[in-house]
C-alpha cells in the first residue's frame, strides 16, 4: 500500500475528503506550517499523526523547506499531497520530491495560474470555471495536469458562489488522481500525463 504525507496550511478541506475517500493509501502524517490550522485537529480525531511545522520561527525559506523535506523524509512517503497548502516550496525542495507530489488548484490550468483565481474569471467574464490536480514542478501551477473538473459560471455568480461550487469538483477529483498513483497508472512523459489502464476520462464534469 503506498505512503502519503499530507501538507496543509488551514481547515484541510481537502485532506477531509481525501481521507474519507476509502483510498488504497496509508496517511502517514499531516504537516501544517501553521500550528493552529483546523485540520491538524481533524487529523488528531482520526487517529493520524498530526505534525506542526512553524514556518515563521525559521530565519528562510531554505531552512524551512530543508526542515519539512526531513520530516517527511522521516514517514517514507511515495507521494506527498499538497491539499491547501499555502507556500510557494523552493526550487531544491521541489527537485528532492519531484514525480511524486501532487497540488490542486482552484482553475482549469493553465488559465488562471497563482491566487484569486475565481475573481479573476469573472473579471475575464469567461463561461467555464473549475479545478486540475497537477504534478509540482518549479514552474508555479504548470506542471503535468493529471485530471481537471470544469463548472459553468453563472450570471449571478461571487467569487464566493464560484469558489464553493469549484470545491465541490475539487473533492471528487484529488482523490480521484490519488487512487490512480496508488494503482500505478499515471505515467509523466514529455510533461504530460498519460492515463494507464482503461480509457477512464481525465476531465469531469457535473
Amino acid at each position: 500500500m503506498k505512503r502519503i504525507v499530507v501538507l496543509i496550511s488551514g481547515r484541510g478541506s481537502n485532506f477531509q475528503a481525501i481521507a474519507e475517500a476509502n483510498l488504497p493509501v496509508e496517511i502517514a502524517a499531516v504537516i501544517s506550517n501553521r500550528p493552529n490550522a483546523a485540520g491538524l485537529d481533524y487529523a488528531r480525531s482520526r487517529g493520524l499523526p498530526a505534525v506542526a511545522l512553524d514556518h515563521t520561527i525559521y530565519p528562510d525559506r531554505e531552512s524551512f523547506d530543508a526542515a519539512l523535506a526531513a520530516e517527511i523524509e522521516r514517514h517514507a512517503p511515495d507521494l506527498i499531497v499538497l491539499a491547501g497548502y499555502m507556500r510557494i516550496l523552493t526550487a531544491g525542495f521541489i527537485q528532492r520530491f519531484e514525480g511524486r507530489m501532487l497540488n490542486i488548484h482552484p482553475s482549469l490550468l493553465p488559465m488562471f495560474p497563482g491566487l484569486k483565481t475565481h475573481e479573476r474569471a469573472l473579471a475575464e467574464g469567461i463561461k467555464i470555471h473549475g479545478c486540475s490536480v497537477h504534478f509540482v514542478t518549479a514552474d508555479l501551477d504548470h506542471g503535468p495536469i493529471v485530471i481537471q473538473a470544469a463548472v459553468p459560471v453563472l450570471a449571478d455568480d461571487t467569487a464566493d458562489t464560484l469558489a464553493a461550487r469549484v470545491l465541490q469538483q475539487e473533492h471528487r477529483i484529488y482523490p480521484q488522481a490519488i487512487r490512480w498513483f496508488a494503482e500505478g497508472r499515471l505515467l509523466i512523459n514529455d510533461g504530460h500525463v498519460n492515463l494507464l489502464g482503461d480509457q477512464a476520462s481525465q476531465s469531469v464534469f457535473p
